[in-house]
């Protein structure tokens, strides 16, 4: 894949598919509802999303034309394709509790629930596996599709036909057998059929589909590896294996071993007084086994290869903003940090996101990214009321389109913002129903900043006191309450998955 102004063409022009968890504005949320993950599974049939009360909901691709073609006519089906070829449409399939809150006794501290990092697994023989991480456990999720019958009397009298098939399937369905019309007739038959998988040849009964189910079982716990908490996960192409990441560690796992890993990263110094830098994210290359790539609250970007040495901690190529070497400031030094890092398909290109920019680096070009995009420069004189009420922390996500040429990221407000290579404006909406995208101008000029941050804000403040603290307006703070932060690409067309609050939103392009 290569980049061109031309191959991008123009912003692509957006528009809502659909919304799951609508609330009204004056309905107040729950905290444990509010979405705290958002992945497509690779395929694009699947999207997992977890939120702060640990559990994990799924959705699928609602069915194709073949699936469908026993309910609807000729006409309805081509209507549908076309639906389905403009975008693919989601519905509900099942949720389970991943992790509950736990409380470690010897730190004396407690663990949360919440979801940080869904990641789906390879999917052999037809089942579904997802990891899902807490901050401190990863859990291996197998989902496994069955189809769910029940049994139904089917009796050629045709006075009573129609009434001991509604009372049998009742009967067998809540489980009471009891007299069920006044002759006497008596269901008790339905017990021994369910349990019998060769129903007589009678011509009376008759088995059927009712649906389809989803029973979710927990494959594989993966624990007590991390001191810190994890902050990433991610699966390797091989197929076998995934890394974890803390603030100052990353381990590599097997997929079938729960009691072992390998820690291949150790950032951590004989005195933590020293610390000058954290972990932020970890992602594995989507082609190549062997690498990896980490973000650090520096603002840096290391690519190591792990055949070089065991551990992989010295051996990294640095991918480091050249301009961001000048002036430093107090804030700069916390903006810098890098929230997330993802890949693009072609394994070249990196997307990266810290406080105030996303940007796009190419990893053959160490000193500067090759695109950068403004998210809320108009925040930057009021970096003294984002520390005091520690908005400056926040960690917004990012995500990028399958062939890598449009890029999406949240902001405050609710606000999506969209970009696409080559082309100096980017696209901004409102996470609602009716999105009012209006492009916005962007500078795409080179980058800003770098330096520390992470263990986070107890580990910036420790030492520091902020030189310039207002107080910051009422509606300023409001405006921060409101903030997407999750946000997630279909692998194969342009659908955007965000979630705000407990509300996810899907648009389409």
């Amino acid at each position: 894949m290569t980049f061109s102004a031309e191959s991008s063409n123009s912003n692509l022009e957006w528009k809502f598919s659909q919304i799951f968890g609508e609330r009204s504005p004056e309905e107040e949320v729950q905290d444990v509802d509010v979405i705290s993950a958002i992945e497509f599974e690779k395929s694009g049939d699947y999207l997992a999303v977890g939120d702060r009360g640990g559990r994990v909901v799924i959705f699928e691709r609602k069915a194709n034309k073949n699936d469908l073609s026993e309910h609807y006519t000729q006409n309805e089906l081509e209507q549908l394709d076309f639906l389905d070829a403009q975008h693919p449409q989601f519905q509900y399939k099942t949720e389970f509790q991943s992790h509950e809150p736990e409380f470690d006794y010897l730190k004396s501290l407690e663990i949360e629930e919440k979801i940080n990092k869904l990641r789906w697994c390879a999917a052999p023989n037809g089942s579904l596996f997802i990891l899902s991480s807490n901050d401190k456990t990863i859990k291996l999720w197998k989902v496994k599709e069955h189809k769910v019958k029940k049994v139904k009397e089917m009796n050629i009298n045709p006075f009573v036909r129609t009434e001991n098939a509604l009372l049998a399937e009742r009967s067998f369905v809540s489980g009471q057998h009891k007299p069920s019309v006044g002759n006497g007739y008596c269901l008790e038959w339905t017990k021994k059929m369910a349990n019998n998988n060769s129903p007589p040849h009678d011509g009376h009964t008759k088995v059927a589909n009712i649906g389809d189910g989803a029973p979710v079982r927990c494959r594989k716990v993966y624990a007590h590896a991390h001191d810190f908490n994890i902050n990433s996960i991610s699966n390797n192409s091989d197929g076998e294996t995934f890394v974890s990441a803390d603030d100052l560690r990353v381990n590599l796992w097997n997929l079938e071993v729960i009691d072992q890993c390998f820690n291949i990263i150790d950032m951590k110094p004989t005195n933590m007084d020293d610390l000058t830098e954290v972990i932020t994210s970890a992602e594995f290359h989507p082609l190549h086994c062997n690498l990896l790539a980490y973000s650090s609250s520096r603002g840096f970007i290391r690519l190591v290869d792990m055949r070089q040495s065991a551990l992989c901690d010295h051996s990294a190529r640095i991918l480091q903003d050249g301009e961001s070497r000048g002036s430093k400031s107090f804030f700069t030094e916390i903006i810098a940090s890098i929230s997330d890092i993802k890949f693009a398909t072609d394994g070249r290109h990196i997307l990266s996101r810290d406080y105030m920019n996303l940007k796009l680096w190419d990893t053959r070009m160490e000193t500067s990214p090759v695109a950068l995009y403004k998210i809320h420069e108009q925040l930057r004189p009021k970096l003294s009321d984002l520390y005091n009420n520690d908005a400056i922390f926040d960690k917004f996500g990012c995500c990028l389109s399958g062939d890598g040429l449009h890029f999406a990221t949240g902001s405050y407000r609710n606000l999506l913002r969209i970009f696409s290579y080559g082309s100096e404006e980017g696209i901004t909406m409102e996470a609602s129903k009716n999105p009012s995208g209006r492009p916005h101008l962007q500078s795409v000029s080179r980058a800003r900043r770098s330096s520390l941050s992470n263990l986070t804000r107890g580990f910036y403040r420790k030492g520091h006191e902020n030189p310039s603290c207002g107080t910051g307006s009422t509606e300023f703070s409001c405006d921060l309450n409101s903030k997407l932060l999750h946000v997630a690409w279909h692998p194969k067309t342009n659908l955007i998955a965000c979630g705000t609050r407990n509300s996810l939103f899907l648009y389409y392009a």
